[in-house]
């Protein structure tokens, strides 16, 4: 245990009035997003950055319907991406923050109302929680813009609804988790119980703080289950904020805890905890199976896991090219390509390839990179100085490696983590722009010949998360639908995130799924219950 703890170690530790929300609303004018804009200078990246319209009001670890400081008084920094100023500091939790933590969510579940109060009553809390997000919809976009660097316009009118809706999808189910009464062969009667799994330890990344919350705690919840969730120690603070409203819900005490900090010591800890029923994880390969030997080296508890992906977007050769253009565009460039997802293979037939090739550099020369806050910005800062040095690298490997590059390359301004809108043509199998995951606004195109070929070529990765198609043959869409080994197949679409639709992948992107009915299965036990019937009148 001590050597993955280490390994883990190794993989995370480097893992307002001005303006108000009506004024911050007035700047979203137009139909899309800043196509009619050239990028900003400099000066505009750095001298005037807008004041997010949001006040920090929670910095503190959540335990036991409590909000207290770290039991060793530490704190760390929250940054500003925009400009890698602090905006606050943190509570820095730890092991023993841990242990508190862990403590209030076992005494919650064995003696606590949640497990034992009526699904309906846990369902309308839920329903309660989601109103309120409703409510603070501003506040908590603000909050993720200014923590994460993600336009506020994506935060406010996609990410914040798509939380609510999936609180309200879960609150559904609350009530609606049943057993089944199964025939057996002799005189028996025989049911199943479905019960929640107890303690449920989660940990969520950087890249979309608050849908992640909603993704692990709603389905956790609606079973009735007690949390502890880590937040990724880029993004600690619009969980702490839905968490209050949680509480403001109704929330009994001691069901959701909150810790603040890094993942040598608080996510190694919640990992390893003995007295942890549950443990779900998003966040790269490598992190994630070292948590997986943690958890297996403590109490061999069940492990959820949503990892990295190397997802191949096919353009076929009778796709239509510019929409086909604008939807490889999106799948890769969104959320400044910080999305496990990320469609960022693209494959496209040799006989419209340099078409494609031309038309997708003129669309990314269009993407507009600024201050996320301003109207019409397509494409904010990368999260942190790590994950900027690192997409440069990648973008130095693939000139190095004779990829072709069309536009971008390099970074924007002197301060902040902004960074070109790149594409590379003439990209091979064997580049590592072809074979890693970037996690940033970099395009590979690849020329393919045949659907032989290309189902060969996008199989052959350790990934297997999603996949993009793009063809108005529905024949070959059901062929490469089948054929391609990943959880999501979007035909002619991308990034559709329904509340219901299930999300996961094959191979090393991950176990299990989450979303729609299938992430219930994560929190719950199943349990045979078989009694003797006397003199039964049938069986």
């Amino acid at each position: 245990m001590a050597a993955a703890a280490r390994r883990l170690s190794s993989l995370l530790s480097r893992s307002f009035t001005s303006s108000s929300p009506s004024s911050l609303l007035s700047l979203r004018g137009g139909s899309s997003w800043g196509r009619s804009l050239s990028w900003y200078s400099t000066a505009a990246l750095v001298e005037s950055p807008i004041i997010p319209p949001v006040d920090v009001k929670y910095t503190k670890l959540l335990i036991d319907g409590q909000f207290v400081d770290s039991a060793s008084g530490k704190t760390f920094a929250a940054y500003d991406p925009r400009t890698g100023d602090v905006i606050t500091h943190v509570a820095e939790g730890d092991a023993e923050d841990i242990n508190r933590a862990v403590s209030a969510a076992r005494k919650a579940f064995d003696e606590g109302p949640w497990p034992k109060m009526s699904a309906y009553e846990r369902s309308r809390i839920l329903l309660k929680f989601a109103d309120l997000v409703e409510k603070h919809n501003e506040e908590l976009a603000a909050l993720e813009t200014w923590n994460n660097g993600k336009p506020f316009r994506q935060a406010a009118k996609d990410e914040v609804p798509m939380f609510v809706r999936l609180i309200r999808y879960y609150a559904g189910w609350a009530d609606k988790i049943h057993g089944l009464t199964v025939p057996a062969d002799g005189p028996h009667h025989v049911q199943t119980l479905h019960e929640p799994i107890g303690v449920a330890g989660q940990i969520i990344p950087w890249n979309f703080p608050l849908l992640m919350f909603a993704w692990k705690v709603g389905p956790a919840l609606a079973c009735g289950n007690t949390i502890v969730l880590k937040t990724a120690e880029q993004t600690p603070l619009t969980a702490l904020y839905a968490g209050k409203l949680l509480h403001e819900a109704g929330l009994p005490p001691g069901v959701l805890n909150i810790i603040s900090g890094f993942g040598p010591t608080a996510g190694a800890a919640l990992a390893s905890h003995m007295d942890v029923d549950k443990l779900a994880f998003t966040g790269s390969t490598e992190t994630g199976k070292a948590v997986l030997e943690l958890a297996a080296k403590s109490n061999l508890k069940p492990v959820t896991l949503e990892l990295g992906g190397k997802s191949p977007f096919i353009v076929c050769a009778d796709a239509d090219i510019d929409r086909a253009v604008e939807l490889a565009h999106f799948a890769l460039f969104f959320n400044q390509g910080q999305c496990c997802c990320a469609g960022s293979r693209t494959y496209v037939h040799e006989s419209v390839y340099d078409e494609f090739v031309e038309k997708a550099t003129a669309r990314a020369r269009k993407r507009t990179v600024g201050d996320p806050f301003k109207s019409d910005i397509e494409q904010g800062p990368q999260i942190d100085p790590e994950q900027f040095e690192k997409i440069l690298r990648y973008i130095k490997s693939g000139i190095e490696s004779n990829a072709k590059l069309e536009c971008g390359g390099d970074k924007i301004g002197s301060k902040g983590y902004f960074i070109q809108p790149t594409v590379f043509s003439d990209v091979k199998d064997d580049m590592l722009i072809a074979q890693d995951e970037i996690f940033g606004p970099v395009q590979s195109i690849l020329k393919f010949r045949d659907l032989d070929e290309v189902i060969r070529r996008a199989n052959s990765t350790r990934y297997g998360l999603a996949a993009g198609v793009f063809t108005s043959n529905i024949d070959t869409a059901n062929t490469l639908s089948w054929a391609l080994r990943a959880g999501t197949v979007w035909v002619n679409c991308f990034d559709v995130f329904d509340a219901a639709i299930p999300f996961g992948g094959y191979k090393m992107s991950g176990i299990g799924r989450e979303k729609g009915v299938y992430s219930l299965n994560n929190y719950l036990q199943v349990k045979a219950v078989v009694t003797p019937l006397k003199n039964p009148a049938w069986l």
